[in-house]
């Protein structure tokens, strides 16, 4: 467990709490029960997630508490690393634990050369479709919602990117343990379906755990177990909403620039290059995100006032 965060934006009345929130899920959870336990934790209606973890996953769910819902797609759109286990010699309808077993085959003789040889065949930008039971929608509806019904309708392949994908035997032949990082947007369920296909098997995801979401660890996490202890000793908790977006260019400015992108007006910045850039105060505390229009930097995101304020 992380030491404390001390100075945090969580207050003694929790009216004003502002930042971000690392989870480490347990299995079982909804990502909608962790976000409905912190609200009642933290007395704060305005909490929202970044990724969803299905319910048998574990591990890394990052939240936005206050105003720094407002950030939530920055870590929505960072880089996934998992770790868990596959089962090969059965398929399962939803591709993992929580399934009904649809298919049985053997398993041919594996060794880790052969089953990692083939993984790095696996490397790279390519399109995957989404699995029937999953959030994914289709002309509205839910794509599980349609699986339940029986249904099986055309899905759009997505470009994901598979930058790392190793498995290791255990004592048990069916069972091998995988890590693997991606883009979001990956399946990992539908990535380990497919490597079974191709050692010419089938399997299911039966593990998963994320461990990281671009440079935010779970080791850093809290669990909510651990996270009512610390809030009844008084402990702070909130990561500064700067954390949200530790990837972009960072640029403090004086308190002239602040007040006009407070304003919502367009301010010239010296920034190299184009895109997002996150406006920092002489605090380092996180003002405005700005964006490159015609010449100027126009705000996108900006943070309230007294939300910068510890």
């Amino acid at each position: 467990m992380v030491k404390p965060l001390k100075n945090s934006f969580v207050d003694d009345t929790m009216t004003r709490a502002n930042g971000q929130l690392l989870i480490d899920k347990s299995s079982g959870l909804t990502s909608h029960d962790v976000v409905a336990r912190v609200r009642k934790l933290l007395g704060e209606q305005r909490v929202g997630h970044a990724g969803t973890l299905d319910p048998m996953a574990s591990g890394l769910l990052i939240l936005g508490v206050g105003a720094s819902t407002r950030l939530l797609r920055f870590a929505q759109a960072q880089g996934k690393r998992y770790s868990g286990e596959v089962t090969f010699g059965v398929a399962t309808d939803s591709l993992d634990a929580d399934g009904t077993v649809v298919a049985t085959r053997a398993i041919p003789a594996l060794d880790e050369s052969l089953v990692n040889d083939t993984a790095q065949t696996m490397l790279g930008a390519q399109l995957q479709t989404p699995p029937m039971v999953s959030a994914r929608r289709v002309d509205g509806q839910r794509l599980y919602n349609l699986a339940r019904q029986g249904l099986d309708v055309q899905r759009e392949a997505r470009p994901v990117t598979i930058e790392r994908f190793t498995l290791r035997a255990g004592d048990d032949p069916a069972r091998w343990r995988f890590e693997v990082t991606c883009s979001v947007g990956t399946y990992v369920r539908v990535l380990l379906s497919d490597l079974a296909e191709r050692l010419g098997t089938v399997g299911h995801l039966s593990a998963l755990r994320r461990d990281a979401s671009g440079s935010h660890e779970v080791r850093d996490a809290w669990t909510l177990e651990a996270l009512g202890v610390a809030l009844d000793e008084g402990d702070s908790l909130l990561r500064p909403p700067v954390a949200f977006v530790e990837e972009l260019p960072q640029l403090r400015v004086d308190a002239e620039t602040i007040a006009r992108l407070r304003h919502g007006q367009r301010v010239e910045l010296d920034v190299a290059g184009g895109g997002e850039v996150a406006i920092l105060d002489d605090e380092g505390e996180l003002v405005a995100i700005v964006v490159a229009r015609g010449g100027l930097y126009k705000p996108e995101v900006v943070m309230p006032a007294d939300s910068t304020k510890r």
